[in-house]
């Protein structure tokens, strides 16, 4: 098997992620890495017990499950990979903890939406002081725009936190800065293949479309804070781990696993 090797962030994708809040790294994961990950997705019955629904403003449902633990499987060895934290370290500027991961699953034709949000617009209420946080989105399916591939607006985490309320079943930014946003900033739709990667700010304004396709669009989302930013509110929905970071090739660990050897998540 062909091992990825990656280094941190280049002086150019750093500047990037400053200048327009997000950086796309096409292939970070092997077809390899993410078959085994989707195998895991759709054969072990306690994922699919996990998962619960989120109504957008239409009434469709988009799908997730959430863990906040780092166990030892591969989920947890995507998330402890060199090649995300190394990354995200040089742009946060310090080292940084695993905050939480989940899985968005949009199934074919009935995939809802996800409303225009930052992540630190709800994580803000959860006690973190400061902005330190990001998130890695890792395409499992190729994201289109016909099946819901997320959206941002570019440069929008310089705007600071927007006020958020509820819509539908989800948390939204406040409409009327959205639209300010759009008008004035450019609109990206992120098309990605299995195993391309979004680094974006926790302040990046991104959503999704509904899947209209034929074909699912399901993502793994690891989440982390840096680690000098910890919650001045005790809840076990505010900790965050130290990582044992894995090394480029450490993953190899988990594909050489049978499927029913994989451990997985403890939910939310």
């Amino acid at each position: 098997m062909k091992r990825h090797s990656v280094l941190a962030f280049t002086k150019t994708q750093i500047t990037e992620f400053e200048r327009d809040g997000y950086v796309i790294v096409r292939g970070l994961f092997n077809r390899e890495e993410i078959d085994i990950v989707n195998h895991v997705v759709n054969a072990d019955p306690s994922i699919a017990a996990a998962i619960y629904g989120r109504h957008d403003q239409s009434g469709s449902t988009t799908e997730l499950a959430l863990w906040r633990d780092l166990g030892d499987d591969v989920f947890a060895g995507i998330a402890r990979s060199a090649r995300i934290v190394d990354s995200l370290e040089s742009v946060l500027e310090g080292d940084i903890n695993f905050f939480h991961a989940k899985l968005t699953l949009k199934r074919p034709k009935v995939g809802g939406a996800w409303e225009w949000h930052q992540d630190y617009g709800y994580w803000y209420r959860n006690g973190f002081l400061f902005p330190y946080m990001a998130s890695v989105f890792i395409a499992l399916d190729p994201a289109t725009r016909e099946n819901g591939c997320l959206q941002l607006i570019k440069g929008s985490h310089r705007m600071g936190r927007i006020e958020h309320g509820t819509v539908a079943g989800q948390v939204g930014a406040d409409s009327i800065y959205v639209k300010q946003a759009l008008e004035r900033l450019p609109l990206v739709h992120c098309e990605m293949e299995p195993g391309d990667a979004l680094f974006f700010h926790c302040n990046t304004l991104h959503s999704s479309a509904a899947n209209s396709s034929e074909h699912s669009r399901n993502a793994l989302l690891c989440c982390y804070n840096r680690s000098d930013n910890p919650s001045f509110l005790s809840s076990p929905d505010n900790r965050t781990t130290v990582i044992d970071k894995l090394a480029d090739d450490g993953l190899a660990v988990y594909l050489d696993k049978p499927i029913d050897a994989q451990r997985t998540f403890a939910t939310a």
